[in-house]
C-alpha cells in the first residue's frame, strides 16, 4: 500500500467521521467493472484498492458456486450458504490473482503483496454478492451499501459488506477481514458489528 493512498484514505475517513457521513464508495471508480459477472469482474487488493485485477471464472467454477445454494429454504440457511460461497470465491480468485496469501487483519502484514484491507475485502465481497444475486442464487436477502464504523473519533475505522433480510429487515455485516483468505466470513447483526464487535482472541 502506498503512503499517498493511505493518507488520502485516512483524511477522507476523518472528514466523513466529523460529518457522520458515509465514506465515498470505491464503486464509483472507473477501473472497477460494474455490474460484475462471473465471466468478467474486478477485485481489489494491496490496500484500499491500490491494485485492481480483472478476473474471469470458468463455467465449471461458477457452477460450483451455484451448487452451494441448492439447499436454500430460509434466510438463516441462505446466510450459511453465503458464507460458504464467499469462502469458495476467495479461494478461486486467490489462485488467479495471488491473493491466496492474504492473512487475517492487516497491520501485521502491512505493505506485503497480495494482502487485503477492509476496503478491499468489503468491495470484493459486495461484488461477489452482487453476482450471486444477479444469478438468482440469493433470494432471502438484499445487498446494501457498505457500512463503516469508527471514523477515528469513535474508534479505528473499519468497513464491511452488508446484506438485509428482506422479511425481518434485519441488516447483517458480512466481514472477511478478520480471517485468512478462503475462510467463511463472519455474518452477524449490523448493530452488534457497529458496536465494535471483534472475534475472540483477535
Amino acid at each position: 500500500m502506498k503512503w499517498k493512498a493511505v493518507s488520502f484514505f485516512l483524511v477522507a475517513l476523518m472528514f466523513a467521521g466529523m460529518a457522520r457521513m458515509a465514506v465515498p464508495d470505491t464503486f464509483s471508480r472507473d477501473d472497477l467493472i460494474i455490474p460484475p459477472t462471473p465471466e468478467r469482474f474486478t477485485i481489489c487488493y494491496n490496500g484500499s484498492c491500490e491494485e485492481i485485477a480483472e478476473v474471469r471464472l470458468s463455467a465449471e467454477q461458477w457452477l460450483s458456486i451455484q451448487s452451494l445454494f441448492k439447499t436454500n429454504t430460509s434466510a438463516e440457511q441462505e446466510r450459511k450458504n453465503i458464507r460458504r460461497a464467499i469462502a469458495s470465491m476467495e479461494l478461486m480468485v486467490g489462485k488467479i490473482t495471488g491473493t491466496h496469501v492474504d492473512k487475517a487483519g492487516v497491520f501485521a502484514h502491512l505493505g506485503e503483496q497480495g494482502q487485503l484491507d477492509c476496503i478491499d475485502e468489503s468491495t470484493n465481497t459486495s461484488f461477489y454478492l452482487t453476482m450471486m444475486m444477479n444469478d438468482g442464487l440469493i433470494r432471502w436477502h438484499s445487498i446494501e451499501d457498505r457500512e463503516t464504523r469508527g471514523y477515528f473519533l469513535f474508534g479505528w475505522p473499519h468497513t464491511s459488506a452488508v446484506i438485509r433480510d428482506t422479511d425481518s429487515q434485519q441488516k447483517y455485516a458480512v466481514d472477511s477481514w478478520f480471517l485468512d483468505n478462503g475462510e467463511p466470513p463472519y455474518i452477524l447483526p449490523l448493530e452488534q458489528w457497529e458496536n465494535g464487535w471483534e472475534p475472540a482472541n483477535f
